[in-house]
């Protein structure tokens, strides 16, 4: 009874014991090993040791090994023995990659080129290359996995035409130096690091000068920026070149991602929100360079891999400094120059200044005297409680209220009353300048609220500009008062204090035309502290002094107008950075108000057995330092990760699936490298190529793997049919970029324009959240490389999402490949593809019906029509019109697939 008893308050009381023995014991003393010829995998093992000698060892810290167990956990265990030891079932080892892992390992490179591994996988499963693609069908191959558009029939021609042994080196080197490239393989790395152009979370609202990141990326590509310079340029491109703005744009990396902007006064929702910021921070830099999931081990360590989880905060530590945020990048130059234009100016702004406060330190003396006059000769101010306007009794059936300056705060009622008390306005229609819409509610804020008798919902106008409400009664009547509020019921508490309406005209009509002023706020108190506080200052003030006063104020404004006018320095959402006040702590089970030891920045102890040299910072170095000299460790040529990881990524895009078939997670989780040996070939030539990816391009693209056939083979499709092993090239469905940007390019509309501020694919308006609407109609400003289309959190244009372009809020090392019935609908109805399947037509200029359909084949699908092909299309064509000839080009598989 007794036993059982504390079992049951063990069970209650402590965190499973056994689990610390599987965590800290059971590597050397399980089934197996039997380490000492001690096994503690299971009661019946352990109990000759479930002893006072158990514990005087691991009291002693002499188990286990390198130290002993944390006390805490010491005194659980010796609780759990005095217990009589609960226990049940046997424990086994989780299955986890240690430091021998295989791509914690030093890069071994062998053999001499692709197709000698390529075939020696093959041959050992008694396979063998296709026979070469046609060259029609390897011109569209190559350019689309270049470019991601389809080549024209201009350029067809011209490489069929080119007989020399070097033609296909030549298409490769053409489209290696198209600035589609760029664009192209900028958006792959836009989905490995989740660039997005909104904040996410609940608020979501854009970032406008995110787009300059993006530009950076693609000209990155495009002029071959060395791999390793690019790493050290997106964590610290401001310390590798302060002032250049074309290097300090590059550190938009960092904070590409999600944050929350709603503040929070809570400290531990403060401390959530910085530590996922954080954590952003460290997955997006860790799955991206070194394909390890770092981010696992914010709570605990790896469950998997041999990640600490003091390794995660040590790069938590690292980043610390850097805050989501907008910052002026310029050049010395161009700051200087503004410097020399505005510099005297904010002199002045700030002499100005300190002579009024000066000023009003002097009427402090006579301000109680002051203000009692003031108060004197002034009506109460408005107030977002409730303010009124009591008039002559005047016969009206039009009441308007006009707001120069808009309603800022909305209103929740506004009333008519008669001279006997009665509220008119309840029996009335209402009429208002607009009405703004939010979170796509057109209800949310309706002029209806207005007049409900209710104080619970506010109408707000659209915009922040002028606005006006009419009130039109059922019948003329005589009015006496008129009353409106912000917050009546102060359900907000005063929020809408400083928004309330403080300027306005109330005005009377009988027939809706010619209007009689009632009221305005003239002679009303301000009703924001600052305004009433210069009122009252200015009557303290002796009249010369007074006279100084508002010159001095008339002065500023003036210099404040020429100072408005001198153009500011260019801001990129690239980050901030600030020394931290404090250091990262170690996060007891990740949470934030659990905070064990400091952590230093420092480099993963995880390849500590590898030749890459560790490092390990001062709790206080300078902020700048440790993105430095972690970017600097990330692109060592001794780091065996980082040039396997992206080694892999080029391969993953170029043949649909990479050696490792998950991109981003070279560990325990991830899959095994189908080729390690040729990934390894790959990393080196990398390595040895300067980090030049076009280089690694050239190898691949060249390579007979990459030339061979996709055409299927029945034999190796039982062996292997996945084409895994490359035994012929795999098919690969256009991605959606890929696929809208081809239809304006075949309907000859693509907008070539290269960078530069974003497009939208939506209308966005902004209610303290932001609320995206997905156009129905798109213009000509939208026709552009989808790359710049402003990728908004959460927001999917329907075309792109449908062919499964993925949301931004997270990595998409990967994307997938779905198959629906709304793919088939969307290329013959989406109103995009009847705009470009009009353009596609208007387009074909040939003289006759089947010229216009070779014309139609060539641009669509790099080849001339069948002759049964040609028969289909006239038929289609003289049945249903030339635009749905177009939509279904669209549909073909032979538009959608690369083959």
């Amino acid at each position: 009874m007794r036993l059982l008893l504390l079992c049951l308050i063990a069970s209650i009381c402590w965190a499973d014991p056994t689990q610390i023995l599987t965590r800290r014991c059971l590597s050397c003393h399980n089934a197996t090993t039997r380490m000492g010829k001690l096994s503690l995998a299971s009661r019946t093992d352990a109990e000759r040791v479930l002893s006072a000698r158990m514990l005087e060892r691991i009291e002693k810290g002499e188990m286990p090994p390198g130290g002993g167990l944390p006390v805490e956990e010491r005194d659980e265990l010796k609780s759990w023995l005095d217990a009589g030891a609960p226990w049940e079932g046997t424990l086994s080892i989780r299955p986890r990659a240690d430091r021998k892992w295989w791509s914690l390992q030093p890069i071994q490179s062998r053999g001499t080129s692709i197709d000698q591994h390529i075939e020696t996988a093959l041959q050992a499963k008694g396979l063998k290359l296709s026979p070469p693609a046609d060259r029609a069908t390897l011109l569209r191959r190559a350019t689309f996995d270049l470019t991601g558009l389809p080549p024209t029939p201009a350029e067809l021609q011209s490489f069929l035409a080119d007989s020399s042994k070097v033609a296909y080196e030549k298409l490769i080197e053409r489209l290696l130096a198209s600035s589609s490239y760029g664009e192209r393989w900028g958006r792959h790395w836009l989905d490995v690091i989740r660039y997005g152009e909104s904040h996410g979370y609940e608020q979501n609202h854009v970032r406008p000068n995110a787009w300059p990141f993006r530009d950076y990326v693609i000209q990155a590509f495009n002029r071959d920026l060395p791999f390793n310079r690019f790493i050290q340029e997106q964590l610290a491109g401001d310390v590798l070149a302060p002032g250049e703005v074309n290097v300090e744009v590059a550190t938009g990396f960092l904070v590409a991602g999600p944050h929350d902007t709603v503040g929070n006064s809570n400290l531990a929702a403060t401390r959530q929100q910085r530590a996922d910021d954080l954590d952003d921070i460290v997955n997006a830099t860790a799955s991206a360079f070194l394909g390890l999931t770092v981010n696992c081990a914010r709570c605990h360590d790896h469950k998997f891999d041999p990640i600490q989880q003091a390794d995660y905060y040590r790069i938590a530590s690292i980043f610390s400094g850097v805050n989501h945020a907008e910052r002026s990048i310029a050049s010395a130059t161009a700051r200087a120059a503004r410097e020399q234009e505005a510099g005297p100016l904010e002199v002045q702004i700030k002499t100005g200044k300190q002579r009024l406060e000066a000023l009003t330190a002097l009427a402090q003396n006579n301000r109680g005297v002051a203000e009692a006059a003031v108060r004197s000769r002034y009506r109460a101010p408005v107030s977002p409680f409730g303010t009124e306007e009591a008039i002559e009794p005047t016969r009206a059936r039009f009441i308007r209220i006009t707001a120069p300056q808009g309603f800022p705060g909305g209103l929740d009622e506004i009333e008519v009353f008669s001279p006997e008390g009665r509220n008119l306005a309840l029996a009335a229609a209402i009429h208002v300048s607009s009405t703004r819409i939010a979170d796509g509610n057109p209800n949310a804020y309706h002029f209806r609220h207005l007049n409900d008798g209710a104080f619970d919902q506010r109408w707000f106008p659209e915009g922040n500009g002028p606005a006006w409400i009419t009130i039109e009664l059922p019948t003329a009547a005589l009015i006496a008062k008129a009353a409106w509020s912000t917050d009546r019921v102060r359900a907000f508490q005063g929020k809408f204090q400083q928004n309330t309406v403080s300027i306005y005209e109330l005005a009377a009509s009988l027939d809706g035309v010619s209007w009689t002023t009632l009221a305005t706020n003239e002679n009303r108190l301000p009703h924001r502290a600052p305004e009433l506080d210069r009122l009252i200052t200015l009557e303290a003030l002796p009249s010369e002094m007074r006279a100084e006063f508002l010159s001095v104020e008339q002065t500023l404004k003036t210099v404040e107008a020429a100072l408005k006018k001198i153009p500011t320095l260019p801001v990129v959402y690239a980050g901030t950075w600030k020394q931290p006040t404090e250091p990262v702590y170690l996060l007891k089970g990740g949470n934030v108000m659990q905070r064990g030891e400091a952590v230093a920045p420092a480099s993963l102890s995880t390849l500590v057995e590898t030749p890459l040299a560790s490092f390990s910072l001062a709790l206080d170095v300078p902020e700048h330092e440790r993105r430095l000299r972690f970017a600097q460790w990330l692109s060592d040529d001794a780091n065996p990760l980082t040039p396997r990881v992206i080694a892999n990524r080029l391969w993953h895009y170029h043949f649909g699936r990479g050696i490792v078939a998950t991109p981003s997670d070279f560990g325990y989780n991830g899959e095994r490298p189908t080729h390690p040996e040729l990934l390894d070939y790959l990393a080196q030539r990398l390595i040895t190529n300067g980090w030049h990816l076009k280089a690694l391009h050239r190898e691949i693209l060249l390579s007979a793997a990459y030339r061979q056939s996709s055409t299927p083979n029945a034999t190796a499709s039982r062996i292997d049919a996945d084409s895994r092993l490359l035994w012929r090239f795999p098919p690969q469905r256009l991605q959606a970029e890929a696929l809208r940007d081809s239809m304006l390019s075949v309907a000859g509309v693509l907008n070539p324009k290269v960078g530069g501020p974003s497009f939208r694919l939506y209308n966005y308006t902004v209610d303290n959240v932001a609320t995206y609407f997905p156009l129905d109609k798109f213009g000509t400003e939208t026709y552009r490389r989808s790359v710049y289309a402003e990728s908004a959190r959460s927001i999917r244009n329907e075309l792109l999402s449908v062919f499964d372009c993925p949301d931004s809020s997270l990595p998409e090392p990967r994307r997938v490949s779905t198959t629906s019935p709304l793919q088939a609908l969307s290329l013959l109805n989406n109103s995009f593809t009847i705009d470009m399947a009009e353009a596609f037509t208007r387009r074909l200029d040939a003289t006759t019906e089947p010229q216009r359909i070779q014309q139609a084949f060539l641009l669509a699908f790099g080849r001339p029509p069948e002759a049964a092909e040609l028969a289909q299309s006239q038929t289609l064509i003289r049945t249903h019109g030339m635009p749905a000839f177009a939509r279904a080009l669209f549909n073909a598989n032979e538009f959608l697939y690369v083959y």
